[in-house]
């Protein structure tokens, strides 16, 4: 039987192949809705990419939009890794879907309540719609099956020398769900860093379908920040919170008791993880840190392959 997850996200490239790859496995992943929150842009413009990657794929998964700006203070985007439009690089048609009329929190919350099966939520975006359905709500925990999610990181940050760009929009919020007592997958740079694509890869797909080519057009800008940041290589951020669902076994992890730091001047949006010999408290989060790396990048392969297909029979069906 699939798993029934909501997809909280701010495409965002990363995010973007995130979807497909949940997409592509249906038999796996029952995807009762997606939400969007600001992030790596603005709301309104992660909103409509990530309308645009579905209706590039004609999935018509409802859509509903969160929050704009985090719990404390103003909205820190990722444009100069995402570009002007949050999803830089393939020029996608206008989406033929909107956004529902429910704000994300009544959203999750409905599908939350009315599912005969707990729902596992998938955040690859700033935390901040999760803490405030949590906060509002909280009975819904018990209704939450885990959270699988990307941020964070043990070893090291890319916004700040200690902070993860998804805890550092929102660390606040970030802190209320790892403290929330829900089961927690913490796929953080520890791991993601690890997922990456190169460029042979890249090529490969662009000689492939439609899919695969939007894919390879997505990740050429994508690594453009990367190559400035020095890094070889383009890391699969967000897919992992998604490929962890679907094939555990391609990921090595630490149970291990994990907050956030909310107001170190050079700390703030750290992922603290207690390693002692005798924590203070239990572990809360299963934190991912390696990855198969050659598996991995067939699962994506393999997922737009799939992806690819279904568009040319459709378009044969025409």
């Amino acid at each position: 039987m699939p798993i029934p997850i909501i997809i909280d996200c701010d495409p965002g490239h990363d995010d973007a192949i995130a979807i497909l790859l949940a997409l592509a496995h249906p038999e796996q992943l029952d995807i009762r809705g997606i939400t969007t929150v600001g992030g790596n842009q603005i709301l309104d413009k992660i909103t409509d990419n990530a309308l645009k990657v579905l209706s590039f794929v004609n999935a018509d998964i409802p859509v509903a939009k969160g929050a704009a700006a985090p719990l404390l203070g103003k909205l820190v985007t990722g444009e100069v890794a995402h570009g002007e439009s949050g999803m830089d690089g393939p020029n996608l048609p206008a989406s033929k879907f909107r956004p529902v009329e429910q704000g994300a929190v009544e959203f999750m919350l409905n599908i939350i309540r009315s599912s005969q099966e707990k729902i596992t939520l998938v955040p690859t975006a700033p935390l901040t719609n999760i803490a405030l359905l949590i906060t509002a709500y909280p009975e819904v925990k018990d209704r939450i099956e885990k959270i699988s999610l990307m941020g964070g990181g043990l070893s090291h940050g890319n916004v700040t020398a200690t902070a993860e760009f998804n805890i550092y929009v929102d660390p606040e919020a970030a802190r209320i769900v790892f403290e929330s007592g829900i089961p927690i997958v913490m796929s953080g740079l520890d791991v993601t860093d690890k997922a990456a694509i190169f460029e042979d890869d890249i090529v490969e797909l662009k000689r492939r379908g439609p899919v695969s080519v939007m894919v390879g057009e997505l990740l050429d800008f994508y690594s453009i920040y990367g190559r400035k940041m020095g890094y070889v290589g383009n890391a699969l951020h967000d897919p992992c919170a998604i490929a962890w669902l679907l094939h555990p076994e391609l990921f090595q992890s630490e149970q291990l008791y994990v907050t956030v730091e909310t107001e170190g001047k050079l700390t703030r949006g750290m992922t603290v993880a207690d390693r002692r010999k005798k924590p203070e408290y239990a572990a809360n989060t299963e934190v991912l840190l390696d990855v198969d790396r050659q598996a991995f990048i067939k699962l994506i392969f393999d997922a737009l392959e799939r992806l690819d297909q279904q568009q040319l029979h459709s378009a044969e069906g025409n």
